[in-house]
C-alpha cells in the first residue's frame, strides 16, 4: 500500500520543514546515495536504509547542540531495541536523497525517532520507519531518560 504523499512546506529554519498533509514536523538532511550502498540488482541494499535513519537522527542531535558523543560524554547511552521499516520505492547510486527525522514516542526509559525518506528530484516516498531506543548507563543498566534529551523532545518545533 503506497502512503499519503508528502507536502513539504519549510518553516522559517532551512533545516526544519512540516508535512502539509499531516502537520508533522521534521528535521531534513540530504545525501547522495554510494555506489557502495547497492546490491547486485543496482538497488539500494536495504539494510543500508538503517545507516540512512542513523545520519538523520545524529544530524538532528547535532541541529539542536546536543551531538551523541555529548551524550554519551554526559553517562548514557541510547542502543537500539526496535526497528521498523517500509520500503516503497527503490533509490539507486548516485540518486539524491532526503532524510526526515522527528523525535516521536518517549516514555520513561524509552523513547523514538521517526523517518521518512524522499527523493530529492520528485518528492516520492522511499521508506518510512522508526528506530527505539532504550536509554542506559554506561554499566548497560536501563536508566531514565537524560534531561536534555526530554529538553529536545520538548522542544522540537510544532
Amino acid at each position: 500500500m503506497r502512503p499519503k504523499p508528502f507536502v513539504p512546506e519549510f518553516l522559517d529554519d532551512p533545516a526544519y520543514l512540516r508535512d502539509q498533509a499531516t502537520g508533522i514536523t521534521w528535521h531534513r538532511c540530504q545525501l547522495r546515495t554510494l555506489y557502495a550502498d547497492t546490491d547486485r540488482s543496482e538497488v539500494v541494499y536495504h539494510a543500508n536504509y538503517l545507516k540512512y535513519f542513523e545520519l538523520g537522527r545524529a544530524e538532528l542531535m547535532r541541529k539542536a547542540n546536543y551531538p551523541y558523543k555529548a551524550i554519551e560524554e554526559s553517562g548514557y547511552i541510547y542502543p537500539i531495541i526496535k526497528t521498523e521499516l517500509n520500503y516503497y520505492s527503490p533509490l539507486f547510486y548516485d540518486d539524491l536523497m532526503y532524510i526526515h527525522t522527528r523525535p516521536a514516542k518517549m516514555e520513561l526509559v524509552k523513547l523514538q525517532f521517526d523517518y521518512l525518506i524522499t527523493r530529492a528530484d520528485n518528492g516520492e516516498i522511499v521508506c518510512t520507519g522508526f528506530t527505539r531506543h532504550c536509554a542506559v548507563n554506561s554499566k548497560l543498566i536501563p536508566v531514565e531518560i537524560d534531561e536534555q534529551t526530554i529538553r529536545l523532545w520538548n522542544e522540537f518545533p510544532e
